[in-house]
């Protein structure tokens, strides 16, 4: 193994172009920490708000990403064994300390979840950070159980198909909503039981689904649509904030008695890996591997191919995760 390796800097906030693939130093770990070798990561929206500036905490230059799977390399503490396939996500990756963006990259123990798979990288690479996103969600957010409905609002997501993908597995009926028409075949495809077209207001057409209105809500746009959300959902029914796609993160004036509608419940989840439990992410990847689950990839790009990449998902254009591989 050589000292340096290939990694994608941003120096300071910019467009797509700012991330350059510069030669740095292979970082060293210490008791605590585990060195992995990259073998793909998933892009997420968090890495737009760092590259344009809008998150807070992040010093430059830094390696962006707050995810990568890969293999151990070194882990002075013995917690992991060497060659040992693993998943890295959150607890600072990609803002305070350099992330998955790398050949290399160096992490805590605690934020990494072992696995064992034959699938191919990309692949995998698509899953922790939005499997981890989507099963918290269903779980610490909204305490999903079979036989209940659930709204996605911003279904073609990456992580509204997958959470739609787990909430079929668990006996759900699911909505999901699309603004594009022509993505209403993607979430078919994974088996959405009702694709929901979103001009800016969906209650109406929810309720003409379920007049009580939905048990459970999942919110990935973000503060625009929150409130439509809420009108979508019954009374005792329970709404989680998850996702920001449109990048309003804040609910001006909140007055709750007016905000949020008679009986309904708001809550939200923002996860980490601890989340995300290790025999989760091995059975979710077994039932990739053996067709009773699927991982909604959009597009698969080479590490040099990053400013592309990014491109694409600021654009939003994307059905599902992209994936860069190394």
């Amino acid at each position: 193994m050589t000292d340096t390796m290939r990694a994608i800097v941003l120096d300071a906030p910019g467009p797509p172009e700012a991330l350059t693939i510069r030669e740095i130093p292979i970082p060293a770990p210490t008791i605590g920490w585990v060195l992995i070798r990259v073998k793909a990561f998933g892009l997420n929206r968090s890495e737009l708000h760092t590259r344009l500036g809008l998150a807070e905490g992040v010093t430059f230059p830094r390696v962006l990403g707050i995810e990568a799977v890969g293999e151990v390399v070194n882990c002075p503490g013995g917690e992991l064994t060497e060659g040992q396939q693993v998943a890295a996500m959150m607890g600072g990756m990609g803002r305070v300390f350099d992330g998955g963006y790398a050949e290399y990259t160096c992490v805590p123990v605690s934020q990494v979840v072992p696995f064992s798979s034959k699938l191919d990288w990309s692949t995998v690479g698509a899953v922790p950070e939005m499997l981890q996103t989507s099963y918290g969600s269903l779980t610490v957010g909204l305490d999903a159980k079979s036989g209940q409905s659930l709204l996605i609002r911003g279904g073609t997501s990456s992580v509204g198909m997958a959470t739609a993908v787990l909430a079929k597995q668990w006996g759900l009926t699911v909505l999901a909503t699309t603004r594009d028409a022509s993505k209403a075949s993607s979430l078919t495809a994974i088996g959405v039981d009702h694709v929901v077209l979103d001009d800016g207001t969906v209650a109406g057409q929810v309720r003409d689904i379920f007049p009580d209105g939905v048990d459970l809500a999942l919110e990935l746009v973000g503060t625009p649509t929150l409130p439509d959300t809420l009108r979508a959902t019954r009374v005792h029914g329970t709404v989680c904030f998850t996702g920001m796609l449109s990048n309003e993160w804040t609910v001006k004036d909140f007055y709750p008695i007016d905000y949020i509608p008679r009986g309904v419940r708001l809550t939200s989840y923002g996860g980490d890996a601890s989340d995300l439990p290790a025999d989760v992410l091995q059975d979710f990847l077994s039932a990739v591997a053996s067709g009773e689950a699927v991982v909604p990839i959009d597009e698969v790009f080479a590490f040099e191919d990053i400013a592309q990449a990014h491109a694409k998902m600021e654009a939003g254009t994307a059905r599902g995760k992209l994936v860069v591989m190394i």
